[in-house]
């Protein structure tokens, strides 16, 4: 992916310099590429073209970095470090951050969008209809706009999920999905399973990045930790305790695993994903 990303992004030394330097310090160098994991396991499951499944895979990842640059400014949740680093708006200024975001999603589509790659015109049309909504205010957008709303107050738990389906789990199914359309479009019961795989996975974790952001370090997290607390922001944390959010993780890991039981071998990857996400210690 860092190879992929890299051939993807313009070069540092094309106009406007200043902005494809800080596109490539932003995407580059850093990230446990979570996502883009996760559409190749869900190609690998149908046996999709790798050329049209890395596509899929850069443009995912394209959007979460463009969200990752915007919901750490100022205006959002003010942070400095991001995977490690100083972030965008840190390192370079807030207005190229915020042109950093506009050109990282861009990007993505056009990524996803190219004549170059294989398959059926109806099929790539809605794996960027797909991607769409899941980044817009019915999906990823939508989701930090109810996180932002919430800081300060309490949610009860199904009001905590809505948010986080939306927040972090929306991009998440998106690369589960985009990874198995690269391969055609699927029976309804293979495209439920994978969902309802995506949908747990998605909300198990934000679980452990509640759980992390409370007990480990910056210096291990690669950003500011206990910010959420600092900030008043609703987590599994101000609900349960943290062996009750790591119990509820490892529910929501049984019923992924479950969903995507009847996939066979070909679901072995997902199910190694799935367990890395929750497993993951500080």
């Amino acid at each position: 992916m860092e190879a992929a990303l890299a051939r993807i992004l313009p070069a540092a030394e094309l106009a406007p310099q200043r902005l494809h330097a800080a596109m490539r310090y932003t995407c580059l160098d850093g990230g446990k590429r979570v996502r883009p994991m996760l559409a190749f396991a869900a190609g690998e499951v149908v046996g999709a073209d790798e050329t049209v499944v890395e596509a899929a895979a850069c443009a995912v990842e394209l959007i979460h970095v463009y969200s990752l640059t915007h919901d750490d400014l100022p205006c959002m949740d003010d942070d400095d470090l991001r995977r490690g680093k100083p972030t965008c708006h840190i390192q370079f200024d807030e207005a190229t951050a915020l042109l950093v975001g506009d050109a990282l999603q861009s990007l993505a589509f056009d990524v996803l969008s190219r004549s170059g790659l294989n398959g059926p015109a109806e099929v790539r049309l809605e794996m960027l209809s797909l991607l769409a909504r899941a980044s817009g205010s019915r999906g990823m957008c939508g989701g930090q706009a109810v996180d932002l709303a919430a800081t300060g107050r309490s949610l009860d738990l199904a009001e905590l999920e809505f948010m986080h389906i939306h927040k972090t789990g929306a991009l998440i199914q998106a690369a589960v999905q985009l990874g198995a359309l690269a391969g055609g479009f699927l029976p309804a019961e293979a495209r439920n399973g994978l969902e309802s795989y995506a949908r747990n996975v998605g909300l198990a974790f934000q679980v452990m990045d509640d759980v992390l952001d409370a007990e480990a370090d910056t210096a291990t997290l690669g950003k500011t930790a206990g910010k959420d607390a600092a900030q008043g922001k609703a987590t599994y944390l101000t609900l349960m305790s943290v062996p009750e959010a790591c119990g509820y993780a490892r529910e929501l890991l049984d019923r992924a695993l479950a969903a995507i039981a009847p996939f066979g071998p070909q679901g072995r990857r997902l199910a190694e994903i799935a367990q890395f996400v929750v497993k993951r210690s500080f």
